[in-house]
């Protein structure tokens, strides 16, 4: 196998707020692997929270013996070496089998939603996030948004009702909200459920804090929509001790490694009778097309990252009615490479 690899500043249209920090961009490691003649893409995006880092990054990538790799690829096998390797690192663990899943489509020459038993005509709607701000800005932001079916909004700071209600002032399309562990009172977080269910709320991420099992779990008893595990969950490892604290998972390529868990995952929350959000992190189309090819598989989606920047270094999706139309190109269906951004 040849690897190269590239650092990758994503740079964000308009700064993001979530109810604990702000950011204006992202860095990536931009990751091109061949193999028998074949290429494959794959990222990692390594946003601050979760530690990761170019450095990190290229250290992991050189402790990889890609002898070891060969396809037929065994995924299960792959990401237990990778693991053994080194623990953590799941963004640039997903960056690897984000490629493998590229060769291996092109290999087969089937696209990577078919070999996962995809149907894309039950391709949900995927939402616009709003991060949090000042009701002059999300004003601003959803006029970004009219493509869109479905507004995602972040919450968890002390002005959110303000922000739904600016919001309502634009548009009656559903909301999704992610409080991201920012409500701390659970009788005051029933209280705004129930507020936010009034309003149109579809869905709520991570109430509270991931660590707060028994206080999740009282609001999962009791609340009209459905709650989320988004911090709570990265893993298929961490899936059993949340069976009935949640209503279901948000699941991320990003955190679980890539799509091969990524799919055991959403196989296991069905199993479970969860519900499951297959999101994305701020991403390229590169990461968010490989989601994407799961995507029919669950409930709804949330993979805005090529609308929310301004450097993609891939065409953007192809969008229609709020939702990707995905392609019949094997692999993960990649169009319009910038050659000069990539490795």
């Amino acid at each position: 196998m040849k690897i190269s690899c590239r650092p990758f500043e994503l740079e964000l249209k308009h700064p993001f707020s979530i109810a604990k920090f702000t950011r204006t961009s992202t860095p990536l490691m931009l990751l091109k692997v061949e193999h028998k003649g074949v290429i494959g893409y794959g990222e990692a995006s390594m946003v601050p929270y979760m530690g990761e880092s170019y450095e990190s990054a290229a250290a992991f990538l050189n402790l990889v013996d890609w002898d070891k790799i060969q396809f037929p690829f065994d995924f299960e096998e792959i990401i237990a070496y990778l693991d053994s390797l080194a623990q953590g690192q799941p963004a640039i663990k997903a960056a690897i089998d984000i490629a493998l899943n590229d060769i291996q489509g092109k290999l087969l020459n089937k696209p990577c939603y078919e070999i996962y038993g995809a149907d894309p005509a039950k391709m949900p709607v995927t939402s616009y996030t709003i991060g949090i701000d000042t009701p002059e800005v999300i004003r601003e932001k959803l006029k970004d948004a009219e493509d869109f079916r479905v507004i995602k909004v972040k919450l968890g700071r002390d002005n959110d009702q303000e922000i739904i209600e600016t919001i309502r002032s634009m548009t009656n399309v559903p909301l999704y909200v992610d409080a991201n562990q920012g409500w701390a009172d659970k009788i005051k977080a029933i209280d705004l459920i129930y507020w936010l269910h009034n309003q149109g709320v579809v869905l709520i991420e991570q109430p509270m804090d991931k660590n707060n099992l028994d206080g999740n779990a009282w609001l999962t008893e009791r609340s009209p929509i459905p709650l989320l595990a988004d911090e709570a969950v990265q893993r298929l490892a961490d899936m059993d001790k949340l069976k009935g604290a949640y209503h279901g998972i948000n699941v991320k390529l990003m955190k679980s490694c890539g799509m091969y868990e990524g799919h055991q995952m959403i196989l296991k929350a069905r199993s479970f009778g969860m519900k499951v959000l297959i999101g994305c992190m701020s991403e390229t189309s590169c990461a968010t097309l490989a989601a994407a090819a799961l995507a029919p598989l669950c409930n709804w989606a949330d993979l805005d990252g090529p609308w929310l920047t301004k450097n993609n270094p891939f065409t953007p999706p192809d969008f229609e009615n709020g939702k990707y139309i995905l392609s019949n190109l094997p692999g993960l269906g990649l169009a319009g490479i910038d050659a000069d951004l990539l490795p």
